[in-house]
């Protein structure tokens, strides 16, 4: 069979990378790339870098990877569908919930495969707590916690925060413990000057039940992504920078200090780090995209389920405005 010819739009800071990708994906041909401001990483390897999309349309691509700022989702999502041409999207899907839900309707009306690109769902310290709570080792889970923060990046200037950093969190929570968000609270800060929310802190509950907060900023010289999930039975800690899945269990030892004893929480127990293979994350998205586009068993990031992540982001951003909780 012959390899599934794909197109890049735009290889800026997360451009390089999937051009690295698709350019070395088994079973897919990379042809073209589009990007106004040329090839200024030097990643094109000989393929035509083009000013517009329809020059890239011309190369009659499968699919494309839309790695272009927030701003030109739609105007390039839409493109592509009336193309007929399959699209996996950075995240977050586009810049308001309006954006996303057309993207949403015209990719079905064409019968094509769409997904975002949430990675975090892809990191092997993320993918082993999912299997690991589905398989009940937490028992009933009763909370998330998660810690995004580091150094502003100049790069993003056309969003804030929310939606370039929290929807992450707001994606990888739902997905890992399989519930959609219920209500949301928020507070947030802008002390760089710009248009845009630096700093937010959520606090939210989903349709489960579970309890749910997200600290999210570009405040910190202390570069952070970890993900706290706290069961019946212990503690996963995901560290996605390293990969790294530690297993906190609650204590069974008699604490016979009668001072201790009278407390009635749960006590310290094992702590394990697991030891698992780590493929890149970016390379899996890619390979699971490219399998969904062939008709194969795939696990992707759903233009709907990117819908609904934009919609708890925007939900954030207007309770941090006006004080008060919004249901969903």
């Amino acid at each position: 069979m012959a390899n599934l010819k794909a197109g890049l739009i735009g290889i800026g800071m997360m451009g390089r990378h999937h051009a690295r990708v698709l350019g070395s994906l088994e079973g897919v041909d990379l042809v073209g790339i589009m990007d106004p401001g040329g090839d200024k990483w030097n990643v094109a390897g000989g393929r035509p870098v083009f000013d517009t999309v329809e020059q890239l349309l011309e190369l009659k691509p499968d699919y494309c990877m839309i790695a272009t700022p927030t701003a030109f989702h739609l105007e390039t999502g839409l493109k592509l569908a009336a193309a007929g041409v399959h699209a996996i999207i950075e995240k977050p899907l586009a810049r308001d919930v309006d954006s996303s839900l057309q993207l949403v309707e015209a990719f079905a009306t064409a019968g094509l495969v769409g997904a975002v690109g949430h990675i975090e769902r892809y990191n092997p310290a993320l993918q082993q707590a999912r299997k690991r709570i589905a398989e009940g080792q937490l028992g009933r889970v009763i909370q998330v916690a998660t810690r995004r923060q580091g150094p502003f990046p100049a790069r993003i200037a056309d969003v804030g925060v929310v939606k370039d950093l929290a929807t992450h969190d707001i994606d990888l929570t739902a997905w890992v413990v399989q519930s959609p968000y219920k209500q949301v609270a928020a507070q947030s800060s802008n002390l760089s000057g710009r248009e845009y929310e630096d700093l937010i802190a959520i606090t939210a509950q989903l349709e489960n039940g579970i309890v749910t907060n997200h600290l999210v900023n570009w405040l910190s010289p202390l570069k952070e992504r970890v993900t706290v999930i706290t069961g019946e039975t212990g503690t996963f800690i995901a560290d996605t920078l390293t990969a790294d899945l530690t297993y906190y269990a609650n204590g069974t030892v008699e604490t016979t200090w009668g001072s201790i004893s009278q407390f009635k929480g749960v006590s310290e127990g094992d702590v394990v780090r697991y030891a698992f293979s780590k493929p890149e994350p970016l390379r899996r998205e890619h390979e699971n995209f490219r399998d969904a586009v062939l008709g194969l068993e795939s696990d992707i990031v759903t233009l709907e389920q990117g819908l609904n992540t934009v919609r708890v982001a925007e939900a954030a951003i207007e309770s941090a405005n006006t004080g008060k909780t919004v249901q969903l």
